[in-house]
């Protein structure tokens, strides 16, 4: 495919912008693949871009029921960080923080990375003591992080109210090179790279059956007939538990609404992200000057993509306390996004009982800033036929084994 660049831009333009190629080939299915990855979302597209650049696999179908990207790729609020407690979780989220740098130049495609900060409010003594226990841990871990003070957030952030009436702002863990990207360019990014190497996006193909053969899996049956394939990979976000009982096997996950909301656009008026996790909300301004806001998860499973009115009601006026001047801002619009969750808040990279069969999921409400590490970790797994470094902790058996990676309690919040 052509480099899009400066020069591209100005010749397109010389000749009415008549000369653009599509991003990506509409592809029909192939008899067979060397891999199957269903599920067209940043995880299962990155998995598949690493599967050619890091291991020369190109003969890869990515299938996906509805549209690329139409998930919950689409349907976040784009907050990157990797300052997370426990050693296996700071490794991959971070590992995806420093791919998202380097995104754009990668695949040729702006994803507007914007490492503008993230800080996540201590509005608590427990709060204070949790974050400062973290902020060592980062360091061990090489994850570069601060706990900084009330002054030092107000300097940050100068719409913050310090002194709330029920929790004031005590300090923050800061990460200066947190920040947000845009979610549907990371999606079309990858898209546009996996398609230039050879292998095929097949949109409006649904799954309906995994077939095996003496424990192996040898291929799926779609809305457009058996693909065949030597390995299979399971990267559908909310809908594992669905995918996993067609494989055969079953999964400790619960799938659940996260909604979130933007605000009409403004003028700029912060430059950092903020996460108050007593409160549950947390807010960053979009380059249109939105202001884009989600908090908790809905409180019962669900498979919804809607929002609702008692969400709004809870997560702003939670925020309000802290930054008043959302009080006379209009909502603009509003979604939700199907996010599946394990007992200890942390994902899933694993081998399953059928063999050939492969499986990321579980990120909850953590899926967008992981998106990269993740498809690196599981382009590995699935090339080497087990789990590498990155993902070896996040193997199904740990469940059996006891061997929880508790981020639940660690991070406050999975954001």
């Amino acid at each position: 495919m052509k480099r899009y660049s400066a020069f591209a831009i100005a010749r397109e333009a010389l000749r009415h912008h008549t000369g653009w190629e599509r991003a990506w080939r509409k592809a029909t299915p192939k008899k067979k693949y060397d891999v199957v990855i269903v599920g067209a979302g940043g995880h299962g597209l990155a998995t598949a871009y690493y599967l050619g650049k890091n291991h020369g696999i190109k003969n890869v179908a990515i299938l996906e029921k509805g549209w690329l990207g139409g998930g919950n790729t689409g349907r976040n609020t784009t907050i990157i960080r990797s300052n997370y407690l426990q050693d296996p979780s700071a490794a991959i989220y971070e590992k995806a923080r420093s791919l998202y740098e380097t995104m754009s130049q990668d695949l040729n495609y702006n994803v507007m990375f914007s490492p503008r900060g993230v800080m996540m409010l201590a509005q608590t003594h427990h709060e204070v003591r949790g974050y400062e226990r973290t902020a060592h841990a980062n360091s061990l871990q090489g994850v570069e992080t601060q706990f900084i003070g009330p002054e030092k957030v107000k300097e940050l952030c100068p719409i913050i109210r310090l002194d709330g009436p029920r929790y004031p702002v005590l300090g923050a863990l800061y990460q200066p090179r947190g920040g947000t990207a845009r979610h549907d360019a990371v999606a079309w990014g990858y898209a546009r790279a996996c398609s230039d190497m050879g292998m095929d996006i097949i949109q409006q193909c649904e799954v309906t059956a995994v077939r095996s053969d003496a424990g192996k899996v040898r291929g799926v049956t779609t809305t457009m007939g058996d693909i065949d394939c030597d390995k299979l990979a399971i990267v559908v976000a909310g809908n594992s538990g669905v995918l996993a009982d067609m494989a055969g096997f079953r999964l400790p996950i619960e799938s659940v609404a996260l909604q979130a909301l933007v605000s009409e656009p403004i003028k700029p008026a912060m430059d950092v992200v903020i996460m108050a996790n007593t409160v549950h909300g947390y807010m960053s301004q979009s380059d249109k000057g939105e202001m884009v806001i989600g908090g908790g998860t809905d409180g019962y499973n669900n498979y919804t993509q809607r929002g609702s009115f008692h969400h709004v009601e809870e997560t702003v006026r939670a925020l309000i306390e802290t930054f008043p001047m959302l009080s006379r801002l209009k909502m603009l619009r509003q979604w939700g996004g199907i996010v599946d969750i394990t007992g200890d808040r942390s994902p899933i990279i694993s081998k399953t009982p059928l063999g050939g069969c492969f499986i990321n999921c579980g990120w909850g409400t953590g899926g967008f800033k992981a998106i990269p590490g993740s498809g690196w970790a599981t382009a590995e797994m699935i090339a080497q036929g087990a789990p590498g470094p990155l993902a070896s902790a996040f193997g199904l058996e740990r469940f059996r084994e006891g061997r929880f990676i508790d981020e639940s309690v660690a991070a406050g919040v999975a954001h």
